[in-house]
C-alpha cells in the first residue's frame, strides 16, 4: 500500500496464515539497491486447560482448573469458563466458585470450584474471546480409584490372580503361533 503524496509504503498481508511466516525484504530502487529485511512469524493463539483431557477429583475437595492463552496477539478481552456447554453463573445458590484472571504475554484464567460434588462432574471449557477454546473432562471420585474406571479389569485382577491371567495370556498366544508337534518339553 502507498499513501499518496508520501514516501510511506506498507505491506499488508490480509488472512495471515503460518506459511505466510519468513524473510520479507523492503527494497529501494536506487543504484544499488538498498534493502531492509524482515523476519515475520505468524503465530496462532493457543489456549490449553493444565491436566487435562481428564482430571479425576476427590469429593469435597478444590477442582482448579487453570486455563492458560499463549501465542495471542493481545490479552483476550474476556475469558469465559462452561460447564456441560452452559455458561458458568458465579453467584448460584451453590456458592463456592471463583475466578481469577491475569492478563499478560500469558494470560491464564483459573476457575476454583470448592467442596466438590458429584453434579460438579463434566466437561469444562475455557473460551477466550480472541483464541479457540479448551476443554477438560472432570470426574468426581466418591472413594473410588481412578484406574478401575478406565479399566474395569483391573479391579478383579490384581496380585496372584493378575499374575495367572498373563501367563495363560502368554501360553495361548504360543498355541495359537506355535504348531504343537513342534513344540517338546525337556
Amino acid at each position: 500500500m502507498h499513501s499518496p503524496h508520501t514516501e510511506e509504503w506498507t505491506l499488508r498481508i490480509r488472512y495471515a496464515q503460518r506459511k505466510d511466516s519468513g524473510i520479507y525484504e523492503c527494497q529501494i530502487s536506487t543504484t544499488p539497491p538498498i534493502g531492509h529485511f524482515v523476519y515475520l512469524t505468524i503465530v496462532e493463539p493457543v489456549t490449553e486447560i493444565n491436566g487435562g483431557p481428564d482430571l479425576f477429583i476427590n469429593k469435597g475437595s478444590t477442582i482448579n482448573l487453570t486455563c492458560i492463552v499463549k501465542y495471542a496477539p493481545e490479552p483476550p478481552p474476556a475469558v469465559v469458563w462452561k460447564h456441560n456447554r452452559d455458561d458458568i453463573n458465579f453467584d448460584s445458590p451453590r456458592g463456592g466458585i471463583s475466578l481469577v484472571t491475569e492478563k499478560g504475554i500469558l494470560t491464564t484464567s483459573r476457575l476454583l470450584v470448592q467442596k466438590a460434588i458429584a453434579s460438579d462432574s463434566g466437561l469444562y471449557t475455557c473460551e477466550p474471546s480472541n483464541a479457540n477454546p479448551a476443554s477438560v473432562r472432570v470426574h468426581i471420585l466418591n472413594g473410588e480409584h481412578p484406574a478401575a474406571m478406565h479399566h474395569g479389569i483391573s479391579t478383579i485382577l490384581s496380585g496372584p490372580s493378575l499374575v495367572a491371567f498373563v501367563l495363560s495370556t502368554i501360553l495361548l498366544f504360543y498355541h495359537h503361533s506355535i504348531r504343537w508337534k513342534d513344540f517338546r518339553l525337556t
